[in-house]
């Protein structure tokens, strides 16, 4: 278990954390490493990709099953006898092969197996505008990468088919070795040299690759982005990463979101916030206001006597995901005029004069309880 990763370590979860927990637990921490928010930084670059590679195998049923059985079995994969005595097929040891295998149906033949190379996965940001995300758009993305060559199907040999099975594993890619020790003879099974696991040899290189079964090329491709995408959200299309050669599977390209700001409105989620200034009147007469919406400036009702910071809800009028729809969010703010001439300042004193302190609620209370405390009559401030 030494050399294998902790999942549930990685997202801070315990091992029988529900899926909606590791999927709250991912967000929380894809937001925190995330590339944008720490450019040059290698160390949290390779975290954000730990910490992906830990929500793609705990957030799919079947994979989390089969590594939970790894983590209890160390050594084992996907059933209790796979491959822990691989590589006997070779130089005599087939006799014992045979017996373990019709004593345990075969368990022990995954050796025969070759190691297929895999190509390293590709990390790519796009840039969307705020409204771009929450509506969803089509991008195109433009990278560098070891494209699989078309002439040889990657293989590395002519025509594809230029290559025959590896004389010294057999084909199966591995090799044993074997080791006297004062505790006696061991056996281990290694990546065979002479294919490199391929389990094949190449007879005649292709001539377009010379026999890598790759070649450096600018890679296109169009992403269809879905509405809603936000920071914490990545797309992964399989097979775009960087090419493995000799036939092997290419990596995975990750494409990660950077969103622009929007000039009023601010988003957590699927919720959408906007604080809109109003008049003095409109907050103590009421009315009618214009607030930024996603496609549209939507009509909001201000009632009489509306205090400053009073927030209102707009439900239905957020973020559009596939695990529903947000709401607005307005917070008035009432405009305090900055200057005033000198006959408008004698009408708000004659203002103020007309006012009587008992129809000001707050300002009641707070008159009350001063005089209360200091046993001073307040009347206005």
């Amino acid at each position: 278990m030494a050399d294998k990763k902790n999942y549930y370590d990685i997202l801070g979860v315990s091992k029988t954390a529900s899926q909606d927990e590791i999927k709250s637990a991912y967000r929380k921490l894809a937001k925190q490493y995330h590339p944008d928010f720490h450019p040059g930084d290698a160390a949290a670059a390779e975290k954000f990709k730990e910490i992906n590679e830990a929500n793609e195998t705990l957030s799919d049923e079947n994979k989390r099953k089969q590594y939970d059985y790894e983590l209890e079995h160390p050594g084992m994969s996907g059933n209790p006898f796979g491959g822990g005595f691989g590589g006997f097929g070779e130089g005599g040891f087939g006799g014992f092969e045979d017996i373990i295998n019709s004593v345990f149906g075969g368990g022990f033949g995954a050796s025969r197996q070759s190691v297929t190379p895999r190509g390293d996965d590709i990390q790519q940001t796009v840039t969307l505008s705020f409204l771009d995300a929450i509506k969803g758009c089509t991008k195109t993305v433009r990278y560098m990468r070891n494209e699989p060559c078309t002439a040889c199907s990657g293989t590395g040999a002519k025509g594809g088919t230029a290559f025959q099975k590896c004389t010294r594993c057999g084909g199966n890619g591995k090799v044993k070795y074997q080791q006297d020790t004062i505790f006696g003879r061991t056996i281990q099974v290694g990546v065979c040299p002479e294919c490199n696991g391929t389990g094949k040899k190449i007879l005649e290189r292709c001539p377009d690759c010379k026999g890598r079964g790759f070649l450096r090329n600018e890679t296109v491709v169009t992403v269809n982005i879905p509405a809603g995408v936000d920071t914490t959200n990545q797309i992964r299309k399989r097979g775009y990463g960087q090419a493995a050669g000799n036939g092997g599977e290419s990596g995975d390209l990750y494409i990660n979101f950077r969103i622009e700001p929007h000039k009023m409105l601010r988003r957590d989620g699927r919720d959408l916030y906007v604080t809109v200034p109003i008049s003095y009147k409109t907050a103590v007469l009421g009315g009618k206001i214009q607030v930024p919406g996603i496609d549209d400036p939507i009509e909001l009702t201000v009632p009489e006597g509306t205090a400053s910071g009073t927030r209102f809800t707009i439900r239905g009028k957020g973020v559009r995901t596939n695990m529903g729809t947000g709401n607005l969010y307005v917070t008035v703010e009432i405009d305090i005029p900055t200057k005033l001439n000198r006959d408008q300042a004698k009408k708000l004193q004659e203002y103020e004069d007309a006012i009587p302190l008992k129809s000001c609620d707050n300002m009641q209370r707070y008159s009350n309880n001063l005089s209360a405390v200091y046993g001073k009559k307040v009347d206005k401030q």
